[in-house]
C-alpha cells in the first residue's frame, strides 16, 4: 500500500486516545505538542500522563466516545477486541483512525518524526518496519545535532 505523506494542522482540533500505556502516552505527547484537544479513555494509566493537559475517563472505551466533533481517534490498546471496536466506530463516523496493533486497519499511520527547530522530518515504512525507521530517525537526529565545537 501506498500513503500519501501529510502533516495536520490539529490546534484545537479534539482528538480520541483510547488506551493509556507506553504507546498512547507517546501519541498523547507529539498530539499535545501540535496543539490537540485530546480525550484519553482508558480503565488504566500510565504514570506519565499526570500533570498532562488532557481530558482523562477512567473507564473502557464506548462507541459514544466518538463524536462528530472528533477529528481523528488512536486505538492504542493492548486487547485487539478493544483496537478493532475503535476503528469500526470510527469508520462508521467516517473519522480516521489509527490502530497500534493492526495496520490493515489504519487509515493513516503514524510515521518515525524527528524535530530539528522548525524542520520536521518524518520516515515511514509503511507499517512494515517501525524499527528500520526509528534507526533511521536516529540516524538523522545524530546528523543534525549541533556539534560540540560549534559556535552556539
Amino acid at each position: 500500500m501506498c500513503y500519501y505523506p501529510v502533516f495536520l494542522d490539529l490546534r484545537g482540533r479534539e482528538v480520541l486516545v483510547v488506551g493509556a500505556g507506553k504507546v498512547a502516552l507517546r501519541k498523547v505527547k507529539g498530539l499535545l505538542e501540535a496543539g490537540a484537544k485530546v480525550t484519553v479513555v482508558s480503565p488504566q494509566w500510565e504514570e506519565g500522563f499526570a500533570g498532562l493537559d488532557v481530558t482523562l475517563r477512567k473507564r473502557r472505551f464506548r462507541a459514544s466516545d466518538v463524536t462528530e466533533s472528533t477529528a481523528l481517534v488512536f486505538a492504542a490498546t493492548d486487547e485487539r477486541k478493544v483496537n478493532h471496536a475503535v476503528a469500526q466506530a470510527a469508520a462508521r463516523r467516517r473519522i480516521p483512525a489509527n490502530v497500534a496493533d493492526a495496520p490493515e486497519e489504519c487509515d493513516f499511520l503514524v510515521p518515525a518524526r524527528l524535530r530539528h527547530g522548525d524542520v520536521q522530518i518524518a520516515i515511514s515504512t509503511g507499517g512494515r518496519s517501525p524499527r528500520v525507521a526509528k534507526a533511521l530517525r536516529e540516524k538523522l537526529e545524530n546528523a543534525l545535532a549541533p556539534s560540540s565545537n560549534e559556535d552556539t
